[in-house]
């Protein structure tokens, strides 16, 4: 028999029992394996994702204070170096060794922390870390001395295209558009803040060489520090790093300039500066930071430590700020703003 469409009857009625099968109410779980509402999010998961986010944000605001803090800590060092009664060589020595009982306790409180460890003790990024620095510093006090501040502030402030081009050639490290557009911005604002007492002259080229050098070591420290952050602490990273460098910067100033202590108790006064400010708050800062932002993003430090001398030299020296100075900071800080991390 054949209905009124011209099916057969067994065909007919297997269709009808079909679609009257799908549009039965189905209990969920019968035959279908997925529910037939929307899934109900608890409030207690509710809450725990707006406690995440709300700690991340807490991570991140920490994180850039930390920043500004290693970068108005190290700011003074320049004009501190050329207080010292000392050498160079023997005012890098003593800014770190003396800052060694601040470290370590700070070490200690940290990894007495509930839920805290100690972490990989002297790993390869930890000696690495204290070669580099103390590369750094041996270049950076020699650069002071042989040349203007402003000239070794420039090249010093090359570091962040050693981060990129060494973070790329040797950890295949890629780094996104909005980074590289606010890292120029950066660089264009770097030579305008200091511009006006940049100059170039055969009797400093040797100065400018030695903050050329500064740079590039300042900036396999960020990447080391960064390496050496993946599974350390901050705190011992920076006491660890700066055993190693002590013992370059002793050998070094005794050899090149033989008498290493100071003469006066004004002398001592200058480097225990050196030591508690530039040092353990200038290098515990940024170790701290570089264990929770981008190597990249945070070696843009060094361009805020620029504007900070300026202030610095505005507070302290009389100094006054240029408008074109001005608009330097503010491309600067315009930089950093654009490459800032956006997760």
């Amino acid at each position: 028999m054949r209905n009124w469409r011209g099916w057969p009857e067994s065909d007919y009625l297997k269709t009808c029992a079909g679609l009257a099968l799908v549009a039965r109410p189905v209990k969920e779980g019968a035959i279908f394996p997925f529910p037939t509402h929307a899934p109900h999010i608890s409030d207690q998961a509710m809450s725990q994702s707006t406690q995440v986010a709300t700690q991340g944000r807490s991570t991140f605001l920490v994180s850039i204070l930390a920043l500004l803090g290693a970068a108005l800590a190290m700011s003074i060092s320049p004009s501190l170096v050329r207080f010292a009664d000392v050498g160079p060589l023997s005012s890098a020595f003593w800014r770190v060794f003396l800052a060694v009982p601040v470290l370590w306790l700070w070490m200690r409180a940290e990894e007495s922390q509930p839920g805290r460890s100690k972490g990989k003790s002297w790993s390869l990024p930890i000696l690495l870390t204290g070669l580099f620095f103390a590369g750094d510093l041996l270049l950076w006090h020699l650069a002071i001395m042989k040349t203007s501040i402003a000239n070794a502030t420039f090249f010093a402030t090359m570091a962040p295209i050693w981060v990129v081009i060494f973070g790329w050639l040797v950890l295949g490290q890629r780094v996104s558009r909005s980074t590289l557009v606010g890292l120029g911005l950066c660089l264009g604002g770097g030579t305008t803040l200091i511009s006006q007492s940049l100059g170039l002259d055969a009797g400093r080229a040797v100065g400018d060489a030695l903050a050329i050098g500064t740079g590039v070591f300042f900036g396999l420290y960020f990447l080391a520090v960064g390496a050496a952050r993946k599974d350390t602490g901050a705190a011992r990273v920076t006491f660890e790093m700066s055993l190693i460098t002590i013992a370059i910067l002793l050998v070094a100033a005794l050899v090149v300039e033989g008498d290493i202590m100071p003469h006066s108790a004004n002398g001592w006064g200058v480097l225990l500066a050196l030591a508690l400010v530039s040092h353990a708050g200038g290098q515990g800062l940024l170790s701290v930071a570089l264990g929770r932002l981008p190597t990249v993003f945070s070696s843009l430090v060094i361009f805020l430590e620029a504007v900070a001398a300026a202030g610095f030299a505005w507070v302290l020296q009389g100094e006054p700020v240029s408008v074109l100075q001005a608009i330097g900071g503010a491309i600067i800080l315009g930089g950093i703003w654009i490459a800032r991390p956006r997760n």
